[in-house]
């Protein structure tokens, strides 16, 4: 099973949106740029790990990598708190967890 990137991306948003419901036209543009990085990563991943070029860890410190930077990225939107940011990137990545699981053949969100 290969990664989608539109269909992760686009997976993503929805959770954000969901997330930053009330502040959403002031995180749009943001939220839709950080899951698209996002799921260009989780790809960047499944054909790295595919290709025994990295391994379990190395694919998780990769996520954690971006997951951080898209942090970064939505800390610097006035309003938005740490607790908030959190988990609206754990509402995102939840929402691809199993598809992404699968096309890995292993747990990395």
């Amino acid at each position: 099973m290969s990664i989608n990137i539109s269909t992760l991306a686009t997976d993503m948003t929805v959770a954000f949106k969901k997330e930053f419901s009330i502040k959403w036209s002031d995180t749009k543009e943001f939220a839709e740029a950080e899951s698209q990085k996002l799921a260009q990563s989780l790809s960047m991943i499944e054909a790295l790990i595919v290709s025994r070029s990295i391994n379990q860890e190395q694919a998780r410190l990769l996520l954690n990598i971006q997951r951080n930077a898209t942090l970064m990225v939505l800390l610097t939107i006035e309003g938005l708190g740490l607790l908030a940011v959190e988990h609206a990137i754990n509402a995102a990545l939840g929402v691809v967890k199993s598809t992404v699981n699968t096309a890995l053949g292993f747990e990395l969100i």
